[in-house]
């Protein structure tokens, strides 16, 4: 199949940019779209044509995050969109062991009105400088909730902590990053 030259260049941007996400997450397998022989071609390429856009939008909702804090008590933080493999089972992750720290998150796994609450909940790891959901964890993610409009976790147990705020998940994550969502 013979795809027009500017599609060739936004499929390589995405390829690159896989290639960068990959380096900043726990093991490389967590992003395995060049295994995904179906849709590898339309990821790669929207990803290549949109994702500065989608990361422009996480990036405001990382700024909010911010805004409730001192700026001297902000971490550093970088945040990227990406498609995380399905089998890990996750919507976001925060790798605190980067420098700076890097928060990803699966936005075709959750719906846009959620993309704030599970950068609040990642934003609460890189805060705290943990992957737990510890006190110093549940204290942040209180501050953040307040903060930001969203429900606070009083009286959350560890199983609810995992999830919250709360996300609405997509059908089909991958639809997302294939243009289709």
């Amino acid at each position: 199949m013979n795809y027009p030259l500017t599609d060739v260049a936004a499929y390589q941007r995405g390829v690159e940019y896989i290639q960068q996400v990959q380096a900043l997450v726990l093991e490389p397998g967590m992003v395995d779209v060049m295994q995904n022989l179906r849709d590898r071609v339309a990821i790669c390429t929207w990803i290549g044509q949109q994702i500065e856009a989608v990361n422009t939008e996480l990036q405001r909702c990382l700024e909010a995050c911010h805004a409730c804090f001192h700026p001297t008590d902000r971490p550093a933080v970088e945040i990227f969109a990406v498609p995380l493999a399905p089998a890990f089972g996750i919507d976001g992750l925060c790798n605190v062991l980067s420098c700076p720290i890097a928060i990803l998150v699966d936005v075709g796994r959750i719906l846009p009105q959620d993309w704030l609450s599970i950068v609040a909940h990642e934003y609460a790891h890189a805060y705290s400088g943990d992957f737990g959901h510890h006190q110093q964890f549940v204290n942040v993610l209180h501050h953040l909730c307040l903060g930001l409009g969203l429900e606070p976790p009083n009286g959350a147990n560890a199983d609810q902590l995992r999830y919250w705020p709360f996300c609405q998940s997509t059908q089909d994550p991958l639809a997302f990053w294939r243009g289709e969502g």
